[in-house]
């Protein structure tokens, strides 16, 4: 199979999102052809069309499949918007900002080469039973960021609390094993305590740096949510206003169907005063 350049996970991914956009297609494509199915059995009945009549016909199917294609393709934008915003919003529970590269789309080589990767997943899932992939929940992450700085705090305070018990141990037994307990080594234990909470002051003052600075990002992060759900309602209320465009459409495809049916009725009336052969 055609490789795409990412690991198994997120190639599976990519194979079921080109499923569920090959079933839409197929299903749009469908409604096209009705389209045109619809116009052979309402409008091609006669023998003879005149010029004006073979245009009205022509005007109708065209304004019919392009409302067909515009409704598609506006709907295959907003799934896409959907599923960057699952892709960020796993993205931002981490901190992370996402990048895209718009010209890439475009990009002919790359096109071809998930064509290609289409192709090959056709055949192969012609040849190999489905399997049922559950959905994985999302793996947290273990290094880095505030994943690292919460468990560097939690071991240094597991460790000063080891030691400070032990400390108390030690002091409590001090009485009875003074012989076997030398200055030196208490010493050594309360430098090492010492050190232990100077290391976990620094790990919180990290922490509160990097807090910041996670704050200023989600600030920006909102700021540009913002911006995307105004572009979502500009895109809404175009729609509904494409939504009614096909209404009216619809409502002069019912007047047009009339006027044919008046027209047969004037034939058929005409055909009464022509004279027999």
């Amino acid at each position: 199979m055609a490789e795409l350049g990412l690991n198994e996970h997120h190639q599976n991914e990519v194979i079921n999102y080109m499923r569920f956009a090959r079933s839409k297609r197929g299903l749009r494509l469908k409604t096209v052809d009705s389209c045109f199915q619809d116009l052979k059995e309402s409008r091609l009945v006669e023998e003879t069309f005149t010029i004006d009549e073979v245009s009205e016909v022509l005007n109708g199917l065209q304004a019919v499949v392009h409302s067909e294609v515009e409704s598609e393709l506006i709907n295959t934008a907003y799934t896409n918007v959907l599923l960057l915003r699952q892709l960020f919003a796993q993205a931002e529970k981490w901190y992370l900002k996402l990048q895209t590269d718009i010209s890439e789309l475009e990009n002919r080589e790359l096109l071809e080469q998930v064509a290609e990767f289409e192709k090959a997943e056709i055949t192969s899932s012609n040849k190999k039973p489905i399997i049922d992939l559950t959905k994985p929940k999302l793996v947290p992450l273990n290094e880095g960021g505030t994943a690292e700085l919460l468990n560097k705090a939690t071991n240094a305070l597991d460790e000063k609390s080891k030691l400070e018990r032990a400390l108390q141990d030690l002091q409590l037994d001090q009485g009875n094993q003074k012989d076997f307990i030398k200055a030196q080594d208490l010493s050594d234990l309360e430098n090492t305590v010492a050190a232990l909470k100077s290391e976990f002051q620094k790990t919180l003052n990290d922490k509160t740096e990097n807090q910041k600075s996670l704050e200023e990002n989600l600030a920006i992060t909102k700021h540009d949510l913002l911006r995307v759900q105004e572009k979502l309602s500009l895109a809404e209320k175009e729609l509904e206003k494409k939504f009614q465009q096909t209404a009216a459409y619809r409502n002069m495809k019912e007047i047009l169907t009339k006027k044919n049916d008046q027209i047969k009725d004037l034939r058929k009336r005409l055909e009464k005063y022509e004279p027999e052969d």
